[in-house]
């Protein structure tokens, strides 16, 4: 049983907070019966649900690796008329949305289904699947200031978990280093917060790769159908982390 907002937004009536502005007004039908309270439970395989007399119609899953350009915004509509995710996917039948976010200026793989639960086991903190980016500084940071950012390092919300931090490239011409870092958290503009704490400031910032997915061989821009294999490899990698390296995290040690 689940709630009957989540149920008409994973059928691709319309966002959470629509579907449950729909049932408000009166719209939505469950066995032939007008329900308008928010948080009623229903059995989307037995309940015949309608929405202004349309029964509503079972997605097939979905699940997409896709490439986000910078200057997207990582959600499905915005109020300033920005271009969003989901526009990359007005001619997909099925309604799908990001998992987890990232930032406006921020390219790379982003995933994005129409299968809530799935969702919500990645993103979920307990779980501490790793996302590895390639971060472009300013200057070439001292392996003693990396050293902090793989040990946890002090941000206004908190102590990071240990990261993994090695140099991907350096240009001292330029005055500028690219750093790979994987964290284990989802916190707001971590890795820039963390770049700014240690004074080498983020100026371009890629994630290259989520759990065992790579964003390899994917143009700015694209996207591709995850394969069941991939789609049960980040889940047990979700599953995986929950009991493994999450213990390490809590205790404060660094598989480096």
């Amino acid at each position: 049983m689940e709630r009957l907002q989540k149920v008409l937004a994973e059928a691709g009536v319309a966002s959470r907070r629509k579907c449950e502005e729909l049932i408000t007004a009166g719209r939505v039908q469950v066995n032939d019966e007008v329900v308008t309270t928010l948080g009623v439970k229903v059995d989307a395989s037995a309940d015949a649900i309608r929405v202004d007399g349309k029964p509503i119609r079972k997605q097939a899953k979905v699940y997409v690796i896709f490439n986000k350009p910078k200057g997207v915004i990582t959600s499905a509509e915005d109020p300033e008329g920005r271009k969003t995710v989901t526009d990359f996917f007005r001619h997909m039948k099925e309604r799908i949305y990001p998992v987890g976010r990232l930032d406006y200026d921020t390219e790379g793989l982003l995933l994005m289904t129409n299968d809530g639960e799935f969702a919500h086991l990645l993103t979920h903190p307990k779980h501490h699947v790793p996302r590895t980016y390639l971060a472009t500084v300013k200057g070439v940071p001292h392996g003693n200031l990396l050293d902090k950012l793989r040990e946890g390092i002090q941000l206004e919300d908190g102590m990071t978990s240990p990261a993994e931090v090695e140099y991907h490239n350096v240009f001292p011409e330029k005055k500028e280093a690219v750093i790979k870092i994987t964290i284990y958290e989802g916190r707001n503009r971590q890795v820039r917060r963390m770049f700014e704490a240690i004074q080498h400031p983020v100026i371009k910032l890629k994630r290259v790769q989520f759990g065992p997915l790579l964003l390899s061989g994917l143009p700015r821009g694209k996207f591709r159908l995850m394969s069941p294999q991939e789609v049960k490899d980040l889940r047990d990698a979700a599953l995986e982390m929950d009991g493994g390296r999450s213990h390490k995290i809590q205790k404060g040690e660094t598989e480096l």
